[in-house]
């Protein structure tokens, strides 16, 4: 199943549990009403992970047919957005571990929070102009970018990334604190 990546501003009023409900019966009209909901956020948090707008489009529609798929296991324990964020930051952890296995490098994979290099961040575009936040995060090494959106923008703990990644809870605390320091370093360029 494909559907459209709308990114409107403003949501429909609809995608109510009643529709998740219908959604999760097979009722395609309803699933694209919750889609059409929630669409924005999901790619909102894939962009923020991946900092590429092209993958994160791809990852935004990865994550709606996992959602078709596996609508069934949402039990209504918490908001059915909680549901969906989760599987939203699994189907890009996911996605980086098998990209990094596509390198077919043994070393690669998730990386270690802890032996990013700040000699790893790329340069921002267009030198001198004022700084966006949104471009500033998205030079930061994919590690650093990971756990600056998991912490500071979602919310997560340390110990629920480092659940997530695969690394102890103090690996995440470095890389959180590298990552603030480099945003520093960049914005007040």
């Amino acid at each position: 199943m494909t559907l459209p990546l709308t990114l409107s501003t403003s949501p429909q009023p609809s995608g109510s549990l009643d529709d998740v409900a219908l959604a999760a019966a097979g009722d395609r009209r309803a699933f694209e009403r919750v889609y059409r909901v929630h669409v924005n956020r999901v790619f909102s948090v894939c962009v923020r992970m991946v900092g590429d707008r092209a993958k994160a489009e791809e990852l935004t529609q990865d994550v709606f047919v996992r959602a078709w798929e596996k609508l069934g296991t949402f039990r209504g324990d918490a908001q059915f957005s909680t549901w969906l964020h989760r599987l939203t930051v699994n189907v890009v952890l996911n996605d980086r571990e098998a990209e990094g296995r596509r390198r077919s490098r043994n070393d690669e994979g998730i990386e270690d929070l802890d032996s990013i290099a700040t000699s790893d961040v790329r340069p921002l575009p267009v030198p001198g102009l004022s700084l966006d936040l949104e471009a500033a995060i998205a030079a930061l090494p994919a590690g650093a970018r990971k756990v600056f959106v998991l912490h500071d923008v979602e919310g997560y703990t340390h110990e629920e990334i480092g659940s997530m990644l695969g690394v102890t809870a103090g690996g995440c605390k470095a890389q959180l604190h590298r990552a603030r320091m480099l945003l520093r370093r960049m914005l007040t360029r």
